[in-house]
């Protein structure tokens, strides 16, 4: 008996031994691996209101493969996760476009 009980098929458990999903093999079985992301934080500048953070939020959600943006007015502080690297230029052009300055 293992800590998790019988290892053999009882009146209402089937025999698992040996198998596996779907005729899959040990090494073909995910184990729930992400994907790698970034994590990057810039200063925005010129932020002075609300409706400024959502325009610069917008913007930067906007912007291929980013998945996540935060935006702290009282700092200036952008922190936004991406499936990959962000170029500088499309960041820029982002923060420029919702009427701001990427420090």
């Amino acid at each position: 008996m293992s800590q998790w009980g019988p290892t053999t098929a009882g009146p209402h458990l089937p025999d698992l031994s040996g198998a596996h999903p779907r005729g899959t093999t040990p090494g073909d079985i995910h184990t729930g691996g992400t994907a790698m992301s970034t994590i990057e934080t810039h200063n925005v500048v010129g932020m002075t209101c609300d409706h400024c953070t959502r325009s610069v939020r917008t913007e930067i959600s906007a912007i291929d493969g980013v998945t996540d943006v935060d935006v702290d007015l009282a700092s200036g502080i952008v922190r936004f996760t991406a499936e990959q690297p962000v170029p500088s230029t499309a960041l820029r052009d982002a923060v420029e476009e919702a009427g701001y300055t990427l420090a």
